[in-house]
């Protein structure tokens, strides 16, 4: 398989959630329901896939400069909503298209969760009777000021 056609492993977890939505959809919906499902799924997926490419040539230097990159994500979303405008235009069923375009949601947050790195048990951690636990701060993840007392 080429490099081109390669997909990463998020990107065949998501396409593994979208047919199972399609099939359920066939199963027990109409299909215009199941056709505008299947179209979301399509568009969904194309941008996922763009995003995704995108991203990661920001990331490792490819891409200079965050401008241009803006300028393409922005290109890209209104290119998504105008053929999803297209869609509704054509009769596509509204729930069936939001459908397809969301399942990029489960499959990211599995996908997240799945692909997690390995805990390191060798890692340094604090003990829990540390007293350094009561100077951090879970909610702005850093060490906080000290607590003065109160002299009564």
């Amino acid at each position: 398989m080429t490099a081109a056609l390669a997909l990463h492993p998020m990107e065949r977890l998501n396409l593994g959630i979208s047919a199972g939505a399609l099939a359920v959809s066939l199963a027990v919906a109409s299909p215009a329901f199941s056709g505008s499902l299947a179209l979301g799924v399509a568009l969904e997926a194309v941008n996922f896939r763009a995003l995704r490419v995108s991203s990661a040539r920001l990331f490792s230097g490819e891409i200079q400069g965050g401008r241009a990159w803006s300028l393409l994500f922005a290109m890209r979303l209104v290119m998504l909503l105008g053929s999803m405008g297209i869609a509704l235009a054509a009769g596509a069923h509204p729930i069936g298209l939001l459908i397809g375009v969301s399942t990029i949601v489960p499959a990211a947050l599995l996908g997240a969760w799945l692909m997690r790195p390995p805990v390191d048990p060798s890692a340094p951690c604090l003990t829990t009777d540390d007293p350094s636990w009561e100077l951090y701060s879970v909610w702005r993840a850093g060490d906080r000021a000290p607590e003065r007392e109160e002299e009564a």
